[in-house]
Parts: C-alpha cells; sequence; structure tokens
C-alpha cells in the first residue's frame, strides 16, 4: 500500500506546484523576475527608466553599453501597480527598461545622448513598426535630482528637429517587471525583432558641442609621429617605461595628441609601477568606454570622445581612497600642456582641477 500512496503524494503536489506556477504567472505578478545582478562592487551607482518602443531592442542596445550595469523590462507608469504584457492597453503602462549603471563610468546625460540616438523622440505612440500608448517614449527617474539633468538635455535638443519632441519625463509611479520570457529577449533570440539598429551600440557617442573633430588620415600622418599614429589610430601599445609621461610629475593638463581633446590632470596622476602613465579619473566626461575582449582577456578600452582616439585601458586597481580605477593611457597618445600654459591655449576653465 506505501509504494502506491508515496507515488500519488508526490504526483499531487508536482500538479499542485504547476497549476499554482501557471496561474501566477497569468496575473503578471513578479514571480517571474530574473535573477538579480550582483551590484556591490558599485560605489557609485544610478538608475533610470526608459521607453523607447518595444523593450526588446531598448535593453538590446543598453545591454551592450559599458557602464551600463544591469537591465530590466518590465511596465511602467500605468494605472495602477499590477498589469502584464496582455493588459498594459487597458492599464495604460509603457514598455520600459529600467537601467542601473556606474556614474564612474558612463553619465546620465552619456546614457540619454543613447537613448535619443535610438528613438524617434517627436513621435506620438509609435516606434518603428509597433503603435499604442504602450510604445510611447518617456524618461522616469527616481532621483529628483536627475529631472533638472533630463529637462535641460532635452532642451538641448530641441533646436535639432522641426517638430516638438514628445518624450514623457516623469517621476517613477510604478514599475512592473515583465514577464521571464521578455527579460533578455535579444539575446535568447539574436535574429528576433528589433526596430533599433544594435550596431550603433559599437559606435562612440560624439561630442555633442561638436568641438576636437578628428582630421582627416592623410593629416594625422602629417601630424603625428609613427607610434603616436599607431597607438591612437591602430589601438598599438607603446613598451612600458618607454614614455616620457611616466615619471612625469609637472602640473597641467593632458590633452589628446590627435584634437587637443582635455584628457587628465596632473592632479590625478600617480605612479602605479606598471609602465605607463596612469591616472585616478579623467578630467571631464571626454571619454568613451568600450568592451575588449582581444587577446583573450576582458578589458575596458578608453577612447577620447571627438577624436575617438584610443588612449589605453581602465581597471578597477586603482587607489582605493581615489575611487579604485586605473585609467593605464599611453604616453603616446598625449600631449602635455603647462599649468602657466593652460589659459593663454584655450583650457583656462580647467586650472581649478590641476591646482
Amino acid at each position: 500500500m506505501k509504494k502506491l500512496i508515496i507515488p500519488f503524494i508526490l504526483c499531487v503536489f508536482i500538479i499542485g506546484f504547476v497549476v499554482t506556477y501557471k496561474v501566477k504567472s497569468k496575473k503578471g505578478e513578479q514571480v517571474m523576475e530574473k535573477p538579480k545582478v550582483d551590484l556591490s562592487s558599485i560605489k557609485n551607482k544610478g538608475e533610470i527608466y526608459l521607453a523607447g518602443g518595444c523593450f526588446w531592442g531598448v535593453e538590446g542596445y543598453f545591454s551592450k553599453i559599458d557602464g551600463i550595469a544591469d537591465t530590466t523590462v518590465g511596465y511602467a507608469n500605468g494605472n495602477g501597480s499590477e498589469t502584464s504584457y496582455e493588459k498594459i492597453k487597458s492599464t495604460d503602462h509603457a514598455e520600459t527598461v529600467h537601467i542601473v549603471y556606474d556614474k564612474d563610468k558612463i553619465s546620465l546625460e552619456e546614457i540619454l545622448q543613447h537613448y535619443f540616438r535610438i528613438i524617434e523622440p517627436t513621435s506620438v505612440n509609435k516606434q518603428g513598426n509597433d503603435a499604442g500608448r504602450q510604445y510611447r517614449t518617456g524618461v522616469y527617474f527616481v532621483d529628483e535630482k536627475d529631472k533638472s539633468v533630463i529637462e535641460k538635455f532635452i532642451d538641448d535638443q530641441k533646436p535639432n528637429f522641426d517638430k516638438p519632441i514628445t518624450v514623457e519625463v516623469e517621476k517613477l509611479k510604478n514599475f512592473v517587471v515583465a514577464e521571464e520570457y521578455h527579460q533578455d529577449y535579444l539575446k535568447k533570440h539574436p535574429n528576433g525583432y528589433c526596430h533599433i539598429d544594435l550596431g550603433l551600440a559599437d559606435k562612440p557617442l560624439e561630442r555633442k558641442d561638436g568641438k576636437y573633430k578628428k582630421p582627416s588620415k592623410e593629416e594625422l600622418k602629417n601630424k603625428l609621429s609613427d607610434l603616436e599614429y599607431n597607438v591612437t589610430q591602430n589601438a598599438a601599445t607603446e613598451r612600458p617605461f618607454s614614455s616620457k609621461y611616466d615619471k612625469f610629475d609637472e602640473k597641467g593638463i593632458y590633452v589628446d595628441v590627435v584634437t587637443g581633446e582635455p584628457l587628465f590632470s596632473s592632479k590625478d596622476k600617480y605612479d602605479a609601477g606598471c609602465g605607463w602613465p596612469s591616472f585616478t579619473k579623467p578630467i571631464d566626461e571626454n571619454i568613451n568606454y568600450k568592451k575588449d575582449d582581444s587577446h583573450g582577456l576582458k578589458r575596458v578600452e578608453v577612447k577620447s570622445k571627438g577624436g575617438d582616439s584610443h588612449l589605453g585601458h581602465v581597471f578597477d586597481d586603482g587607489p582605493k581612497d581615489k575611487g579604485g580605477k586605473r585609467y593605464c593611457i599611453n604616453g603616446a597618445a598625449l600631449r602635455f600642456i603647462p599649468l602657466e600654459d593652460m589659459e593663454k591655449e584655450g583650457y583656462g576653465k580647467y586650472i581649478d582641477k590641476v591646482k
């Protein structure tokens, strides 16, 4: 008799579990939330919620951007805190991506530059082939300080468009995590539908002000030494301990040898003992970051934003009291401007960051 009872009990338990799971799934509850990413190592964390049409493509794009620590798709700023993929039309939620980012690697303004790169900001309730209120555009913030940054960015964008920008800017009211099959959809289905060109994520952002533009290839060959050209244009690496800036400690600013774009301050330079000039942080937001898996290594390449010059790499083994970063930079990618010459060479606004 026991032999019959035990299998029967197990069978009832399994059936009950499956039925319960299906019922909860239909209700759109957050039981289907994907596993959380460990974000404990990020000291300067930010978050923002972006609605930009079908959330598969928006998440697919931002998951490729260095500095984005985690993405989760869901439904935001609708009527109430419960909905599902089948119900969002009636609850007026927007397909949205929750983005957690490392402020030491990417700023909110840069995230918004990426966002405007992949949406049509003048379109009402339509992105790509998808139409309906659930596909509206919106930037939903949780930190009140972000509101002014978002509004200023959008105001700066207005002259670039003939029609009014229709992107919602609101504080996050609610966010319901979407069903599991929506999470990282394009990683699971690389050939799946996407209204966004994900290849754009591999192209560096251009400076908003258009300054420090890269000269032509011919001009660069005439201007740069062979080493400077190979380092900045071909991502070559100079020999360790060979740069004149390795043991160099004068006060001043380091700029891109290609364009003159300001990159690092002598105040943030230190001797890491690695054989290349090292800094704890950039002087401004003039650097792009790119994942680099070459040579069997997982690294983060740093490039100048205006000239797209290869500079070196950034690592997490820098001084802990200065943020823990080590920008390991090829001296051949840099030109040094002494403190006393900064004003006359047009870098006066950075003097306070050098003294």
